[in-house]
């Protein structure tokens, strides 16, 4: 069965989409823009405390009209995080995200150290990957070819 570790390597991207806490929501934002990414995970420095999500924008700082240049990450992020050790299964992952509503999943290491994040697109883009090998081998069988 494949791994959150099998997307993280597939991906090959360095951790980009974390930021600190005491960052501001304007500084988050522009850095979410500059990435072209929907969150960022929020650390101490090390270990994983929350994320902050284009949902949290909107519901905790658009809605609530507050000053994105002078509210911190910390204090609008959501803290209720789940993460996922690199062995965790893909399946289990996409479950996850469908009973919790995340699209986002921080995998971390024992320690609580952010080791990448898997999206939503990630996992789909995973299953349709095999799905058209599946579908190539399925055809090269009947077909005779292989």
């Amino acid at each position: 069965m494949p791994t959150a570790n099998d997307v993280l390597i597939a991906k090959g991207n360095p951790v980009i989409h974390g930021i600190l806490s005491s960052a501001t929501v304007l500084e988050a934002t522009r850095k979410m823009n500059e990435h072209k990414v929907g969150c960022l995970v929020v650390t101490d420095g090390t270990r994983v405390v929350g994320i902050f999500t284009e949902r949290d924008v909107l519901s905790r700082v658009v809605v609530a009209q507050q000053l994105p240049d002078r509210v911190r990450v910390g204090d609008v992020m959501t803290r209720d995080v789940i993460c996922c050790s690199p062995e965790t299964d893909l399946d289990e992952i996409s479950a996850i995200m469908k009973t919790r509503r995340v699209r986002h999943v921080p995998i971390c290491g024992d320690n609580g150290t952010l080791h990448g994040l898997v999206s939503i697109g990630d996992i789909n883009a995973h299953y349709s990957s095999n799905q058209e090998q599946t579908i190539h081998f399925l055809n090269e069988y009947i077909y005779g070819r292989v």
